[in-house]
C-alpha cells in the first residue's frame, strides 16, 4: 500500500538520482494530525517574522528550496556516510530548530550573553538547549536532525546562505506579472521587507512608516 511518509520521507539510503526530491519533500510530510499542528503552531510566528523581514517570495523560494536541501544534505552526511545509520526524518520542525538558530545570531550580536545565576551563558546556545530538552521530553525526534538545522541556521544568521536568496530584479518581475500584492491579502512584497541580500534596507524606517501594519505582521500562510 502506497503511504506518503515512506514516499517523502528523509531516509538516508533511499536518496539517490531518482528520489533527490525527498530533500524538500519532508518537511511537509508528519506522522499525524498532533504532529503537523504543534509544528504549525511552533513555526508560524518564526515563519512570520522571517517573511516581513525578507519578503513573501523570498521565504517560499528559500524554504522550498536550500532552507530545507542544506540541512537534508548535512543530515545525510553525517548519518548515512559518518555513522553508518539509516534513521528517517520528517516534520517541519527543522524549520523550527533552523530559524531558532538564525535569530540566535542576531541575538547574540546585540546581546551576547544571558545570565543563569552566576554564570554568563552565550546567547547563540540557545537553540541547542531547547534541541535538548525536546529530545528529552518528546518521545522519536531526531536530535541530529535538529541539530544540523541549528547548524544550517547559524550559517543563514551569519549570512553565508544569501547567495541562495533570489535576485530582487527576478522578484518584482514575477510580483508585476502575477499581480501578487494585489491578490493575495498579507503578502509582503520586495519593497515592503525589512532586510536586503546585504542587510537591513537603508528605507527600512520610511517604509515601515507607509507600510500598512497587516503586511508585516499578520501572515501565517507559510506556516498553515
Amino acid at each position: 500500500m502506497w503511504s506518503i511518509v515512506q514516499w517523502g520521507a528523509l531516509i538516508p539510503e533511499e536518496i539517490n538520482f531518482g528520489t533527490m526530491y525527498r530533500l524538500n519533500t519532508y518537511p511537509f510530510i508528519h506522522t499525524g494530525f498532533f504532529h503537523a499542528l504543534f509544528n504549525a503552531l511552533a513555526v508560524a510566528p518564526l515563519l512570520e517574522r522571517f517573511e516581513a523581514e525578507h519578503g513573501t517570495l523570498t521565504a517560499v523560494a528559500l524554504f522550498v528550496g536550500p532552507l530545507s536541501t542544506v540541512p537534508a544534505g548535512l543530515y545525510i552526511l553525517i548519518e548515512r556516510v559518518m555513522l553508518h545509520r539509516n534513521t528517517s526524518v520528517i516534520g517541519a520542525s527543522v524549520w523550527v530548530f533552523l530559524l531558532l538558530g538564525s535569530e540566535a545570531i542576531k541575538t547574540y550580536k546585540s546581546h551576547p550573553n544571558f545570565s543563569l545565576g552566576p554564570y554568563k551563558i552565550p546567547t547563540w546556545t540557545s537553540p541547542l538547549f531547547a534541541c535538548i530538552v525536546v529530545s528529552i521530553l518528546i518521545s522519536n525526534v531526531s536530535f541530529l536532525g535538529h541539530l544540523c538545522a541549528i547548524l544550517v541556521g547559524y550559517l543563514l544568521g551569519l549570512g553565508y546562505l544569501k547567495v541562495f536568496v533570489p535576485p530582487e530584479k527576478v522578484l518584482r518581475w514575477i510580483e508585476g506579472k502575477l499581480n501578487l500584492l494585489g491578490r493575495l491579502p498579507h503578502y509582503v512584497s520586495v519593497d515592503q521587507k525589512t532586510y536586503g541580500r546585504y542587510g537591513v534596507l537603508p528605507t527600512a524606517n520610511q517604509a515601515s512608516e507607509q507600510t500598512p501594519l497587516s503586511y508585516l505582521g499578520t501572515s501565517q500562510r507559510l506556516g498553515a
